[in-house]
This record gives structure tokens, C-alpha cells and sequence, in this order.
């Protein structure tokens, strides 16, 4: 079983395949250039790096959020146009759950940049989601923290002086801070297939957490 591997909830994101579970690429996206500018052309590429044909793809697996709304609304556009082509189903997987997974602790706090001084979040304990993903201040999450915990994602780096500030001896933080993850997208795909689980590309919800810019400036205009 092939399984083709696309996340945008970075600058850069990155894609990767794997058959029958075992990755046997992934790529890393140029931050410089835009998701619009390089998709799907990075996923062809891919494939003609492992002399794979886009016909022998048998499910496809893309990132849901959290990230910023532009590059989620592409890449999960992308994936959809390609499963709904090929009549293949869509996996979605968290970023979240992706950045837990390569952590590998027992107590992760996986942080992506919210910009305006906020950061997208949620908390796993031994691999389970105990804090649902939120968008708040550094501050505000930290205050909650009372273990040691490995903080995971562009966020940890961003604020890592917070983090080691507040938290001291307990915080970790994880190298590299932002992982690729299409790889680990494309193994926990390819799991979510074998069990059974073959959603249609239509099925796909993206995790946005914060509400879009243009629907908060909508809803923040006086009627008339």
C-alpha cells in the first residue's frame, strides 16, 4: 500500500510517501516560496525521486492545522483535487498528534506560532490528548504546567526563553524544535487505512482553532 504524505502548516511543510507503512521519502518545502507556487509540483517530484506513479498512489494523507489558514486551505485543497481524481480516500491527521508522536515523551506540549503574541496548543500525556487545542499566551499555557514537559513545534523555538524562564528544570525542548512531518503523517495514514479507516476527501475538517481574519473583521462590523 502506497500512501502520499502532504503538510502546509509551516513555511516550508514537506511531503513523503511510504509503502506498506515504511516512509521511503520525504521532502522538505522551500519556505521562500509559497505553498500555491510549488504544490503539486513537490508531490510529483517526489514520486519521480522514488519512480513511483501517481496512479499506483492507494491513499492519500494530508496535515489538518493547526497553521496558517492559507497554507492548510492549499494543501488540503491539493490532496483533495488528487484523491478525488484518482477515486482514492483522504486521510487527515492533527499536526498536533503528528508533533506528539515524534516527540516521543511522556509529556509533550506541542506549540505552533499563532503570530500576535499567541501560539496554537494542546497537551499529550503518555501519547493521550489531555488539553484540547487552544490558541492563548505563552503565559497563560505555561501557568498550567506542573511536570516536566517536552515542548514541540515553531513555537517552542520562538519562545523558548519564556518557556525555560517560567518553567526552569521542567521544560525540554525538542531538536529539532519544528520537525518535518510528512513522514509521520504518512506512517500514522497508513495505520488509520489498515484498521479501516478510509474517509473520502469531502470528509476532511481542517483544525483552524482561531477563527479566519476576514470572518472576525466581518462579525466586527457595526450594522447598519
Amino acid at each position: 500500500m502506497f500512501v502520499l504524505a502532504l503538510d502546509t502548516t509551516t513555511r516550508g511543510g514537506s511531503c513523503a510517501v511510504a509503502k506498506d507503512g515504511i516512509v521511503l521519502r520525504e521532502r522538505t518545502g522551500d519556505p521562500e516560496r509559497p505553498h500555491d507556487a510549488r504544490l503539486p509540483g513537490d508531490l510529483m517530484a517526489l514520486l519521480d525521486e522514488e519512480r513511483i506513479d501517481v496512479r499506483d498512489i492507494d491513499v492519500y494523507a494530508v496535515a489538518t492545522g493547526p497553521g496558517s489558514f492559507t497554507g492548510l486551505r492549499i494543501g488540503i485543497a491539493t490532496m483533495q483535487g488528487l484523491a478525488f481524481a484518482a477515486g482514492k480516500p483522504l486521510v487527515g491527521v492533527s499536526g498536533f498528534d503528528a508533533l506528539a508522536r515524534v516527540a516521543r515523551a511522556a509529556s509533550v506540549a506541542t506549540w505552533v506560532d499563532a503570530w500576535r503574541g499567541e501560539v496554537f496548543a494542546a497537551r499529550y500525556e503518555h501519547g493521550r490528548e489531555v488539553e484540547p487545542p487552544t490558541v492563548e499566551k505563552p503565559a497563560a499555557l505555561l501557568a498550567r504546567i506542573s511536570a516536566p514537559t517536552v515542548f514541540i513545534g515553531d513555537a517552542a523555538s520562538v519562545y523558548a526563553d519564556v518557556i525555560v524562564g517560567m518553567l526552569g528544570d521542567l521544560a525540554g525542548l525538542a531538536r529539532p524544535a519544528a520537525p518535518p512531518l510528512a513522514a509521520t503523517i504518512a506512517e500514522m495514514a497508513a495505520r488509520s487505512a489498515l484498521a479501516g479507516n478510509c474517509p473520502g476527501p469531502d470528509d476532511i475538517r481542517p483544525l483552524y482553532v482561531r477563527r479566519p481574519d476576514a470572518e472576525l473583521a466581518r462579525n466586527a462590523r457595526p450594522i447598519a
